[in-house]
């Protein structure tokens, strides 16, 4: 039986957890509880339904539950380390389904908190709407990557173990454009 250094799930830390996970599956929930949020909006606006984000969203972590012995081999923080599992299983979904997702679907958990006031209101949609037709001429890959940043809230070091990429250690001024450097998230 694990021995819990904490008084309960929620007030353990993140590390505290996984080790407590491996051993007690009952300290996996609270690692759902304190993802799901994110993952959940991430994977809502790569598909085209609530359904299908929690659908995936569970498939995200039932991978994670049975991944969870061999995490932390390559050094991941944790919150990447699901991401790219979401981010992997999205990928798979959308080979299967050849899919396109409009941005319109952007989930509301994800839109700007509306204050009721209607002129507010309107000035948030439209801007949304600028956001929206922006968004969709950009390439695929860079969409991902505010998706990551702005919707899911995620560092750019944990986007680029997502992604892949090395997060480069300059400032954006130290080169004239940052996007011409392959692989390398500025």
């Amino acid at each position: 039986m694990w021995m819990l250094a904490c008084p309960t799930w929620a007030d353990c830390d993140e590390a505290a957890l996984i080790r407590a996970a491996r051993a007690e599956p009952n300290a996996f929930g609270e690692l759902c509880m304190r993802y799901s949020g994110r993952l959940y909006s991430y994977l809502r606006a790569r598909t085209q339904s609530d359904e299908d984000a929690a659908d995936l969203t569970q498939q995200v972590f039932v991978k994670a539950f049975n991944g969870l012995p061999r995490y932390g081999e390559r050094g991941l923080p944790f919150g990447a380390w699901l991401f790219r599992i979401a981010r992997n299983v999205a990928i798979d979904v959308h080979r299967r389904r050849k899919d396109t997702v409009s941005w319109d679907l952007l989930p509301e958990t994800a839109q700007a908190v509306q204050t009721g006031e209607v002129e507010t209101s309107l000035l948030q949609q439209e801007d949304r709407t600028r956001i929206y037709i922006l968004l969709n001429h950009l390439p695929p890959d860079r969409r991902e990557l505010i998706v990551l940043r702005f919707i899911a809230g995620l560092t750019l070091r944990e986007i680029a173990a997502i992604v892949g990429k090395e997060r480069a250690n300059h400032s954006p001024t130290d080169q004239a454009n940052p996007a011409d450097s392959p692989g390398v998230i500025p």
